[in-house]
């Protein structure tokens, strides 16, 4: 395909996804203005991360401490700040990564030896805010969702060795929620495109511990503490899931395209209540019980003289309480072990506030046919004997090869899990 056929096709692509943006917000950001026209920033340069040395060296020693089910192995894959959430590019070219901070990382293995070559920054030219979450179309268009923003990278996996790169918005910043809603806590977003309606869902995590009832009917309205949906140019936006206090991963169930997703539940009930969840949702509407439920069937203090939802849908696995169940994926590929086809790992984060923390481990939830669900921990050890976090897991993607990728925040890092066992 020549240069010129490519660069009509493309322009024409960001036309059509630019015009419904356009319309919402009628001054943009100078570069947002410069990228979605074309033009270049005067943007020269990459942070580069470098993959070797002493940093490397400790976080190797931590993995090798790491228990796994027999068959197993866990490397370091990357040394990527702050890696938070996960998108593995469908050309198998580079792995984009979030974080709650002000970047996305792109991560290269050039010589597809399955440990990276290359980390450097993505977009450069752009001011990110919060873009945790990262998630790619089957088309290879990116797209990232900040705390009040979500754009679209068409073609990213090749515009990513440049600075400047093809970008268009879905939602314009301020218009995600409500601005006087904006908050540092909760505001980690996670998307994810749908696999029959080919729409982009987004989970809006609500920022209170259990928010005020003068709160609710705004909440309700935008879907914040829900999941919302809308076509990829950010028309007919609807709000597809409610009562969730904080999901931060979520994902469609293969053949049955049910959304599944992880909740972040109530804190100071106590150390062992309320539980987290992992929940199956099957149809648009249906309400999780938050905040009259804080987790499972327990009720808040602050809602338990109020009547629930009659409906309210309990969750398929109760988890460890205050464990932080991140991160999700089904597993699809052919690497792993029969058992595991079809099963949900699941990152938790570990406890902030427990009397004695719990978490910091890689979940394993297999589904029989059922749909009757057992979890058990798949790779644990970054919290020691002492209490203390060697590692914080974030995040689980899928590589082409069948094997995983699990991000870490406070190691600053990506593991990547493979099989070598006889099945």
């Amino acid at each position: 395909m020549n240069s010129y056929f490519t660069t009509t096709i493309l322009a024409g692509t960001l036309a059509l996804l630019v015009t419904p943006a356009a319309a919402q917000q009628a001054e943009l950001p100078d570069n947002i203005e410069r990228l979605q026209n074309m033009q270049s920033t005067g943007t020269t340069s990459f942070e580069q991360i470098a993959q070797d040395g002493p940093f490397a060296d400790g976080i190797r020693a931590t993995l090798e401490q790491i228990e796994l089910p027999e068959g197993f192995q866990i490397e370091l894959y990357a040394v990527v700040p702050d890696a938070r959430h996960m998108a593995v590019g469908p050309q198998g070219i580079v792995t984009f990564v979030g974080t709650r901070k002000d970047k996305i990382w792109a991560v290269t293995d050039r010589n597809k030896d399955r440990v990276a070559d290359e980390v450097k920054d993505f977009a450069p030219s752009l001011a990110f805010t919060i873009p945790n979450g990262v998630c790619f179309g089957p088309d290879g268009m990116l797209y990232t969702v900040e705390q009040n923003r979500v754009l679209i990278f068409p073609a990213a996996e090749f515009f990513y060795e440049s600075p400047d790169v093809a970008v268009g918005q879905v939602v314009a910043q301020g218009e995600l929620i409500p601005q006087e809603e904006e908050s540092f806590n909760h505001s980690a977003r996670v998307c994810r495109i749908g696999p029959d309606d080919g729409k982009l869902y987004i989970s809006l995590g609500q920022p209170h511990n259990v928010p005020p009832p003068e709160k609710l009917d705004l909440y309700r309205d935008w879907g914040i503490g829900g999941i919302i949906r809308m076509n990829t140019d950010g028309t007919e936006r609807e709000v597809y899931t409610t009562g969730i206090r904080n999901s931060v991963g979520h994902d469609f169930q293969p053949g049955t395209g049910d959304l599944w997703f992880t909740d972040n539940q109530v804190d100071g009930m106590g150390d062992d209540i309320p539980p987290g969840e992992i929940n199956r949702q099957t149809k648009m509407g249906q309400d999780f019980g938050f905040p009259y439920y804080g987790g499972g069937d327990i009720r808040t203090v602050e809602y338990e003289a109020e009547t629930p939802p009659a409906d309210a849908v309990m969750p398929v696995v109760e988890m460890t309480a205050h464990a932080a169940d991140l991160g999700m994926t089904f597993y699809t590929g052919s690497m792993f072990p029969e058992r595991y086809k079809g099963a949900i790992f699941s990152a938790q984060h570990g406890s902030w506030n427990r009397t004695e923390p719990v978490g910091a481990r890689v979940m394993v939830t297999t589904l029989d046919e059922e749909g009757n669900a057992t979890t058990e921990p798949f790779a644990e050890g970054w919290l020691d004997e002492n209490g203390e976090y060697l590692g914080r897991p974030v995040d689980v993607a899928q590589l082409r090869d069948g094997s995983l990728l699990v991000s870490d925040d406070l190691a600053g890092a990506i593991y990547r899990i493979s099989y070598e066992g006889g099945q």
